[in-house]
């Protein structure tokens, strides 16, 4: 096999190399001579890594990675830590979503959520001896209940898949058999890489600043800022010192024409006008935009359509339903849903933490399965995750338009809330990416017309920038406001088609 060679860093990516190796070896990881000593107590560094779509920033995190797992440094995935050492270094890759970890996990890259650090799991005293032995901290357990064969399994799934409960569930054991709950983080972690930290928001960054140290964040500047920061991002609040800037747009992404509008748009010259002019002509060099006159219904399935405006949503979503034979007071196996929180009262938090743990955080993607076996209760394949398929208590909401209360389908009493998922609005689509993304072309010209501005620019201008940028192939530019006709029915053969691992359940609100 020849082995792959080292990537090219362009000039201001191997600066922030250097600088970021500079801080870790000043914390003890010299990257440079693969040698480690203990953390140093009572130092702590942040540094930010920003820069616009192109610019190497994942291409950078994934080098840094893998040149600290080359040096000795465990990695911490959320699932399971094992025994603490007083040698040990770590480092914990994290995004603020489970879409998100997964575009690194794809990239090789061990991403998980910033929930699943800030909770750990408790695993049966039996069961975590054979997660040690799978993570090679200890031998080859003799577990009750477990043949060799299972054990074989469970250490090839390991082995393809670094996932404890993946490997659990190769076993033939489901989540309750072996995750006995779940904890706030009380001990601190050491390195932390969070990607996509334009989203974060000042209580998630107080989290991260209490358990990591040394801490570096990989964000877009000209991204949406989280609703409450007055466009000001998380790490436009660290001194200049702190921030590192890569311009140059890296080799690997000149002459994509997806970028190439999403960076025109920098220039202050370039109206809405004269941007669906370079829309157009770009089309017209490059199949992979498209200025079309219809919504695709068919790809609103599994990628949804990009708006601005909420009456928006709700008009194209109903259409959706609409079009796919969708009953009006029921839902079809194969419908997209978005994660809008957990309902649940403050006595039942260990279960919030189960749900949300299993990645039902807000903003998650979901896809109908179909109803659970319990009343309440539905099968979904959460978008992302590592273990996708789950069984939870659910409240789905289905807003229809000139309507101020939802449709509500499926209803425990309380649990994981959902709002159907075929459009979403450009904020909550950041930090996903997708295959080929829709865009709802006029909206933005609304936003255009309404005149408004975010942290000095044009907001059309920003909500078409993060829009765009979530095209990893394709760019769909849709002009009219029609949907076209759904050419295959709506289905879950796509997805991957194994047993549910956990089975989650939330207790009577009367116990």
């Amino acid at each position: 096999m020849v082995a792959k060679a080292p990537p090219t860093f362009s000039e201001d990516q191997a600066s922030a190399y250097d600088r970021v190796a500079d801080i870790l070896r000043a914390m003890g990881v010299d990257l440079e001579n693969a040698t480690l000593t203990p953390v140093a107590e009572g130092k702590a560094q942040v540094l930010a890594v920003v820069g616009k779509a192109g610019s190497g920033k994942t291409m950078l995190l994934a080098s840094i990675y893998k040149d600290l797992r080359a040096a000795g440094v465990d990695i911490i995935t959320g699932d399971f830590e094992g025994r603490k050492r007083k040698d040990r270094r770590s480092l914990a890759v994290l995004a603020p979503t489970n879409k998100a970890a997964s575009v690194l996990r794809l990239r090789g890259v061990p991403a998980t959520t910033i929930h699943r650090i800030l909770y750990t799991p408790l695993y049966d005293p039996q069961y975590e001896a054979i997660a040690e032995w799978l993570a090679g901290q200890a031998l080859r357990p003799e577990v009750e209940g477990l043949t060799e064969v299972a054990l074989d399994r469970a250490k090839a799934f390991y082995d393809a898949v670094p996932s404890v409960p993946g490997a659990l569930a190769a076993a033939g054991l489901r989540g309750s058999d072996f995750i006995k709950g779940w904890k706030r983080r009380e001990e601190p972690l050491d390195i932390g890489f969070v990607d996509e930290s334009s989203m974060l928001d000042q209580r998630q960054f107080d989290d991260l600043r209490e358990i990591f140290p040394t801490l570096v964040l990989f964000g877009d500047p000209a991204q949406l800022a989280p609703v409450g920061l007055s466009g000001e991002m998380i790490f436009d609040t660290l001194g200049p010192e702190r921030r590192l800037v890569l311009s140059r747009i890296h080799r690997q992404a000149e002459g994509n024409p997806i970028l190439d509008l999403a960076h025109a748009l920098a220039n202050p010259a370039i109206g809405f006008y004269e941007f669906e002019q370079m829309v157009e002509q770009a089309a017209a060099r490059d199949d992979r935009v498209q200025m079309v006159q219809r919504v695709d219904s068919d790809l609103m399935a599994r990628s949804p359509i990009l708006v601005w405006r909420n009456a928006t949503r709700i008009r194209l979503i109903t259409a959706f339903r609409a079009a796919h034979g969708a009953p009006e007071f029921g839902m079809i196996a194969g419908e997209p849903l978005i994660c809008d929180g957990i309902e649940l009262p403050l006595k039942h938090r260990k279960k919030r933490i189960d749900l949300e743990a299993r990645g039902l955080i807000k903003g998650a993607q979901v896809i109908y399965l179909g109803p659970g076996n319990r009343d309440g209760f539905a099968k979904l394949h959460v978008v992302g995750a590592e273990e996708p398929q789950v069984s939870a208590a659910s409240i789905i909401k289905i807003e229809k338009p000139n309507e101020e209360e939802p449709f509500i389908p499926s209803a425990a009493r309380m649990g994981a809330s959902f709002l159907h998922g075929a459009a979403v609005t450009i904020h909550k689509a950041q930090g996903s990416q997708w295959e080929t993304v829709q865009v709802f072309a006029p909206d933005l010209y609304a936003a255009f017309q309404a005149g408004r501005t975010e942290a000095g620019l044009p907001l059309w201008k920003r909500l078409a920038y993060v829009a765009i940028t979530r095209a990893e192939h394709r760019l769909l530019w849709v002009v009219r406001n029609r949907l076209a006709r759904p050419s295959s029915v709506l289905g879950v053969e796509d997805l991957r088609q194994t047993p549910a691992p956990f089975a989650l359940s939330v207790p009577d609100e009367n116990n």
